[in-house]
């Protein structure tokens, strides 16, 4: 069966890999703090449907309760390590499986394996709370080997650590023009692309949430990242098929065999 990345938003995807569903960073809602949704539906309810979910770290539109409270009853969740201990509605989700996991760690699922690796990331609960748990990026291997990245700045060692790979989902966007450190903007994620040389690309963390008002003010810088980053990969890593998704949209990636 052939490996399939859907995107829904923000940094949520569905990776199918082995007859398995990997759902990533799961963010459902129309508004999160003044953050609204801008651009795409919100996911339809078989965007829940999961046999494995990853969260990338604790900030709250990666690891979001309500989100994470909508899945179905049993559903498996691996999060940073500390993270029960960091927020404790964690502990009130009875009806999941939470896993801690950190960097070098694996979780499995059938014939899927998922590797934790390290990200450049501020991996707290904001806007309060010391530094408990990691910031993660996620392999995951079955059939191919796709490397989500949650939310990194480049780093030293980034290639190494991840390892050969298929499919990298990259963040290249965020609230605004001034991402600042442990961030990938367009032209970083090109660079992490040059790093890793995967096979495919898929941009993500852009285009889906954005501060009220701020839409009306400078549009550009919430719609064009995604365009930016297939623009500058051309350039620094040409042999990259990138996958430029819409909301909803899915992708078969070539993969080795």
């Amino acid at each position: 069966m052939p490996v399939e990345i859907t995107w829904w938003g923000h940094a949520t995807c569905t990776v199918e890999d082995s007859g398995a569903r990997v759902l990533t960073d799961p963010l459902f809602a129309r508004r999160l703090a003044h953050l609204r949704r801008r651009r795409g539906a919100l996911p339809p309810e078989r965007a829940r449907a999961a046999d494995l979910v990853l969260v990338s770290h604790l900030h709250a539109d990666h690891l979001h309760v309500p989100s994470l409270a909508a899945l179905p009853a049993g559903t498996r969740v691996v999060v940073p390590r500390g993270a029960l201990r960091a927020v404790p509605a964690l502990r009130r989700l009875g009806g999941l499986r939470l896993t801690e996991i950190g960097p070098g760690e694996e979780a499995a699922h059938g014939d899927l394996t998922v590797r934790a690796v390290s990200a450049a990331h501020d991996g707290r609960r904001l806007p309060m709370g010391p530094r408990r748990s990691p910031a993660l990026g996620y392999v995951v291997s079955g059939e191919a080997r796709t490397y989500f990245a949650g939310d990194t700045g480049l780093f030293d060692g980034m290639a190494e650590e991840v390892g050969t790979v298929d499919v990298a989902l990259l963040p290249v966007g965020g609230w605004g023009p001034f991402l600042g450190h442990g961030h990938l903007d367009a032209g970083r994620a090109a660079e992490a692309l040059a790093r890793l040389a995967p096979r495919s690309a898929v941009p993500v963390h852009f285009g889906t949430y954005w501060p009220i008002g701020m839409d009306g003010v400078r549009p550009h810088e919430f719609h064009s990242p995604g365009d930016e980053f297939v623009r500058l990969a051309a350039v620094r890593a040409p042999r990259v098929a990138v996958h430029l998704l819409t909301h909803g949209e899915s992708v078969r990636p070539e993969v080795a065999r």
